[in-house]
Parts: structure tokens; C-alpha cells; sequence
């Protein structure tokens, strides 16, 4: 029995064509593009002339163009691949640093070193910065004068959204690009060269057809993830007997469930709580439920979902369906109650009535109507007969003069004037004709003539 460790001992086999400075290190590390044109996915920034092409190219890097490069993407979709690229072309020396242990003192050590590489030998220095976003403004203001003085080409990876986590004169003096999660063949023909390839398997397993799209599929775009998946599956189909071949279950074994791509903080946090809000908004229970599930698997705050669950209830339900509001309200105070796990089934419930729920903004807007016409200064004085008339004196001014008290009229509603008088006959509730509020809507119709008096 061989596992993947033998395949890559210290001293590579005869004819193999392994470089031993790979021994030993995972495959997503053994099957790094060692140029441009061995990347995989990122069309959109690799084609003939973009400019991560020019950078690539000998000479260019650092001399024309922007001193420093930014890549935001989710994991695995190429972003130290990419640094590792510019780096190697042209003889360039490259350095890494992690946001999460190097401190101010790491990055001026790493400029003085790039400096003086730089001024005595003509060398070039690529600083790989990864998770930028974890910098604090001091330490991100600790580059600005070696990438002012192109001491140093930065390239820095975040998986959030830079205009939220870089700070400005370093976003402005940035190419700031997007990568993109693979896609499904981007993937499938990233694991199949894995396999073959004498820097990965070398051919020494097979994989099935059904193993290679689980990996494909529970990936989600993630290469880093498809092939640290595919070399565990390797190890245990190399552990027994007879032919290495991956099956399914090897590869469902390895990895039994896909990547959530989720940031609490940042970028995906709202593009979530947007996606699900506008799918309950939108009457799709289904995806509306998938969503949930999303922020639930990533550890999202139960509190914070049920807390968009009320808001939507009003906003977009309203009085279509005013039990929708209630059932909201109940799962916040239930969450808040019983906690995860079992609170997710609360909130599943709350979710499925106001996505099935008939739909309506009427009292939203109706809100902010009145909120517009307030702040331009529309309304007045209230209505004499209108004012409080309960301390001594009020009615010698006319407070309360003429008010008509409604249940003392046998409808229960009276023609009187409620409004001031530049708003008299302004109608800031529009009620649809969907669900419970067609019926409302019937008796507004009725009660605003008895009051109006038309």
C-alpha cells in the first residue's frame, strides 16, 4: 500500500519529473501555475493586453501602470497564485507577509530590504500582502511610502470589499481587481490535471467520473478546496487494495459538504440579507429558505435574521396579511428564548409565512409619504377643535370648540376634519386589493367619504 506521501518523497523517482523542492507540500501548493498562461479561470483579467498581462510581462511590472495591485475575491479563486505569477517573471524577488501575525515593524523591514535590493543590485521586490483587510489604518499607512516610491510592487489579497477595508491612498493608488469564484469546468479541469500531472498525482489513482463532479460540485469554485479534497480522497483509495481509484465515497468522505461563502462583517453579509429579503419579498419560499440556511451555516446572529423577518413583515406584507407581523414578532422573542439550534425552526416558519404571504408596501409607503411632506414643511397648524382642551383656559381660546366625539354618533364615525388644513384630502394610505387588505381597502373607500363629507 502507498499513500500520497510516498508519491512525493524526499528524492523524486527516476524519470518522474517531481522537483524534490515540492516534497511534501499539499497538492493546491505542487499545482500552482508557474506562469500566466497555466492559470485557470479569471478570463475576465487575463485576456491579450488586460492588464494583469502587462504586468506579468517582463519589464513592465512596477514601470508602467499602478505601483501596487489589489485582488478581492472568495477563497481559492487564485489570488496568491496570481502574486506568485507577477513575481516570477523578470527575476523579481517576491515576499510574503500575513495581515494576521506581521506587524508595522515586519512591512518597514520588508521595504528597507526592497530598497536596498532595488538601489544596489537592480532587483525588484513583489510584496505579497494576504488578508489586507485584517491591517489596521496604521499598518496600511506603513506601505504608502515604499509603494509611493516603488520601493516595492504590493500585491495584497482580500476576501472583503476594499472600499470598506483599505484605506483611501492606498485604494487610490491600487489596480483594483476582481476575481471571480471558477467556474464548474474551470474546476473539473483543474482536479483532472492534478491527477495526471507529474507535480500532482502523476497519474498514480484514478478517478471516477461520479467522485470527480462531487468534488466539482462541493468545491463551489473554490480550487484550493477542490484539490486539498482530492488529495485526501487520493490517500484513502492509495491506503487500500488493489487499484487506486477514487470512488464517490472516498470523495464523499473527504469532503462532505460545500463551502459557505459568508462574511459577517463584510461584503456577503449584506449581499445575503439582501438576496434574502428580496426572495421572501418576492414570494419565492424556496430561495428565501436557502438563504436562511446560509446565514444559519455560517454562523450568523439568529437574532439579527429575526429581526429582518419583522422588518420585511411590515414593510412588504403589511396589511395584506397582519398576521404575518405577528408571527415575525413571535420568533424574535422566541429566538431570543431558546437559541440555536432549534431557533432555526422558528425562523423557518416566520420566513415561510411572509414568502407565501399576499404582499403589500401600501402602510410603508404610506409612512413615508407623510414623513416627505413633514420635512418640507407642509401641514400647519392642528385643527382648533382638535387641540387639548383638558387644562384651564383652553376653551376660552377655542380648543376643543366644535369636536365631535365619534361614539356619540350612531355609525361611530362622524364628518369632521382630522387634518391640518393645507393636508385636507391628501390620502397617504393606498391599500391594494390584495389579501386582507382588499377588504380594508373597501371600508377606507366608506369612511373617507363619511369624513370628508363626499
Amino acid at each position: 500500500m502507498r499513500g500520497v506521501a510516498d508519491l512525493f518523497s524526499t528524492e523524486p523517482e527516476e524519470g518522474s519529473g517531481r522537483p524534490s523542492v515540492l516534497a511534501g507540500a499539499p497538492l493546491a501548493v505542487r499545482m500552482r501555475p508557474r506562469s500566466i498562461d497555466e492559470v485557470v479561470g479569471q478570463q475576465h483579467l487575463l485576456g491579450p493586453g488586460s492588464p494583469l498581462r502587462r504586468l506579468a510581462s517582463e519589464g513592465d511590472l512596477g514601470r508602467a501602470g499602478p505601483a501596487s495591485v489589489i485582488l478581492w475575491g472568495p477563497p481559492g479563486t487564485g489570488k496568491t497564485t496570481l502574486a506568485t505569477v507577477l513575481a516570477s517573471s523578470g527575476g523579481r524577488r517576491f515576499t510574503e507577509l500575513s495581515a494576521v501575525t506581521a506587524g508595522v515593524k515586519d512591512v518597514r523591514t520588508v521595504m528597507e530590504t526592497a530598497r536596498t535590493d532595488r538601489d544596489l543590485y537592480g532587483r525588484q521586490t513583489v510584496l505579497f500582502l494576504d488578508e489586507i483587510h485584517r491591517f489596521t489604518k496604521a499598518q496600511q499607512d506603513a506601505l504608502l511610502p515604499g509603494v509611493e516610491n516603488r520601493w516595492v510592487v504590493l500585491v495584497a489579497a482580500t476576501t472583503e470589499n476594499p472600499n470598506f477595508s483599505v484605506v483611501t491612498p492606498l485604494l487610490s493608488r491600487s489596480l483594483l481587481l476582481t476575481l471571480q469564484p471558477l467556474t464548474a469546468d474551470d474546476v473539473r479541469g483543474l482536479v483532472q490535471r492534478a491527477v495526471a500531472d507529474p507535480r500532482g498525482l502523476a497519474g498514480e489513482v484514478r478517478l471516477d467520473d461520479d467522485a470527480l463532479e462531487h468534488l466539482v460540485r462541493v468545491a463551489d469554485g473554490d480550487a484550493r478546496r477542490a484539490l486539498t479534497a482530492l488529495e485526501a480522497a487520493a490517500g484513502t483509495a492509495l491506503d487500500g487494495d488493489g487499484e487506486a481509484v477514487v470512488t464517490l465515497a472516498d470523495a464523499e468522505r473527504a469532503l462532505d459538504r460545500a463551502a459557505v461563502r459568508y462574511d459577517r462583517a463584510g461584503d456577503q453579509h449584506y449581499d445575503v440579507a439582501s438576496a434574502f429579503i428580496k426572495s421572501m419579498r418576492g414570494s419565492d419560499v424556496d430561495a428565501a429558505l436557502h438563504y436562511l440556511a446560509r446565514m444559519i451555516e455560517a454562523g450568523e446572529d439568529p437574532r439579527f435574521i429575526a429581526r429582518r423577518i419583522v422588518i420585511a413583515a411590515s414593510e412588504d406584507v403589511g396589511m395584506a396579511d397582519p398576521s404575518a407581523l405577528q408571527t415575525a414578532v413571535a420568533a424574535l422573542h422566541a429566538v431570543a428564548q431558546i437559541g440555536m439550534p432549534e431557533a432555526r425552526i422558528v425562523l423557518a416558519q416566520a420566513v415561510v409565512h411572509n414568502a407565501t404571504a399576499p404582499k403589500s408596501n401600501a402602510a410603508y409607503n404610506g409612512i413615508n409619504a407623510a414623513i416627505a411632506d413633514v420635512r418640507a414643511g407642509l401641514g400647519g397648524s392642528v385643527p382648533a377643535h382638535l387641540r387639548d382642551a383638558h387644562y384651564s383656559g383652553a376653551k376660552g381660546i377655542g380648543h376643543g370648540a366644535g369636536y365631535v366625539y365619534t361614539h356619540d354618533v350612531p355609525a361611530g364615525v362622524a364628518e369632521q376634519q382630522y387634518a391640518p388644513d393645507a393636508l385636507v384630502g391628501k390620502d397617504y394610505y393606498l391599500p391594494t386589493d390584495r389579501g386582507f387588505e382588499a377588504a380594508v381597502r373597501e371600508r377606507l373607500t366608506r369612511l373617507r367619504k363619511i369624513i370628508r363629507g363626499r
